[in-house]
């Protein structure tokens, strides 16, 4: 299960009411400089994905890259260097610098 913060629900709806989305897409793809990488974009939920809602902000994650981001934290930040969805990952042993790419921790540290 994934946790959505205020900041990301609130960005989230107003993303949805401006484009007629249904909510976020998320993904893991092989790809960045720490090895996996995060793929977003707006769309409704496909058949088998995780879903999860915050007060109207949907979030679907497709089912092969749900065990990459059990218990993670999606938040908004608008900040001096950039704008946009963050990702907290316990489950990445290490984040490239703009936090868009991650190697996950060894098998043995999951928990």
């Amino acid at each position: 299960m994934i946790q959505i913060t205020e900041s990301a629900a609130k960005h989230l709806r107003e993303l949805a009411s401006q484009n007629g989305s249904l909510g976020l897409r998320l993904a893991v793809e092989k790809g960045g400089c720490a090895g996996l990488q995060y793929a977003m974009s707006l769309g409704g939920p496909l058949p088998g994905d995780v879903v999860t809602e915050r007060e109207g902000a949907v979030v679907a994650i497709d089912p092969e890259s749900s065990g990459h981001l059990d218990g993670c934290t999606i938040d908004y930040v608008d900040e001096l260097t950039g704008a946009g969805f963050r990702i907290i990952n316990p489950l990445a042993s290490r984040s490239c610098g703009c936090g868009t790419s991650f190697e996950p921790a060894p098998e043995e540290k999951l928990p």
